[in-house]
């Protein structure tokens, strides 16, 4: 288990926190109303709209939450102007990381991801400095509750390119123009999948241990923890039994 995957479980277990719940229904809907201005407020014709949607009604958001938030994109509402941000830099050790943020200040929030790198030793990057070791993937995620075999054969079929086992769940990922196929075949397959999201995942993995192990979780935790970040992506690889020793 790395990169994506290890930062992704990470994040499961630290969301049952209700703090971490509250600051996700922030970030959801962030994304909801961003996606509402930047394609249209009709799930049907805005599949980054029909992702973000489906995404917080995962985490059982209130229905008028969502329409509101969808109200604000689209300027039936009044709301913040968020713009859409990417930035790239270095953990300790040299781990790759690439952030997705929705910022209404740009020179406030490039300070504070500056600040946060420098703090746990690492440094933010020019652009193109580590996107490249990155793809753009579809991950689908499923409880262990539902058979193997049975997914495999339903997201398989309809195109994903692998399947794992993620300790509590299973991790479906796809190319991304497969994407919304195997997430609507698992629908109409009768299973319902946890989280259906478009992510970075990295090409190679790099492992990191001991001190720098723990400055790059401490750094991620940071950026995840910042209110304009969305996603937060990297390359690190962390041995299990250690990971276990740093999150326990």
């Amino acid at each position: 288990m790395s990169g994506h995957s290890k930062w992704a479980t990470i994040k499961r277990k630290k969301g049952k926190n209700d703090a971490a719940r509250g600051k996700l229904f922030t970030k959801l809907i962030r994304e909801i109303t961003v996606a509402a201005r930047e394609g249209g407020g009709e799930e049907g014709s805005n599949p980054r709209l029909r992702t973000a949607v489906l995404a917080a009604k995962a985490e059982n958001m209130p229905a008028a939450n969502i329409e509101r938030a969808i109200k604000k994109g689209t300027g039936e509402l009044p709301g913040e102007s968020y713009e859409s941000i990417i930035y790239e830099g270095y953990g300790a050790g040299g781990a790759a990381i690439m952030i997705e943020a929705l910022s209404d200040n740009k020179n406030r929030t490039v300070a504070e991801m500056r600040h946060l790198f420098s703090k746990y030793n690492g440094n933010l990057a020019e652009n193109g400095s580590v996107s490249w070791m990155f793809s753009q993937k579809g991950y689908i995620t499923v409880d262990k509750s539902v058979s193997e075999d049975d997914l495999m054969m339903i997201a398989l079929e309809a195109g994903a390119e692998d399947i794992s086992d993620e300790e509590d769940v299973w991790e479906i990922i796809t190319a991304l123009p497969d994407f919304e196929r195997v997430k609507k075949a698992i629908e109409e397959g009768g299973i319902r999948y946890n989280q259906a999201e478009l992510v970075r995942k990295p090409q190679n993995t790099l492992k990191v241990e001991g001190k720098t192990a723990e400055q790059v979780l401490n750094l991620m935790n940071a950026l995840e923890d910042h209110d304009d970040v969305q996603k937060v992506f990297s390359n690190f690889d962390i041995e299990a039994k250690e990971l276990a020793a740093l999150t326990a």
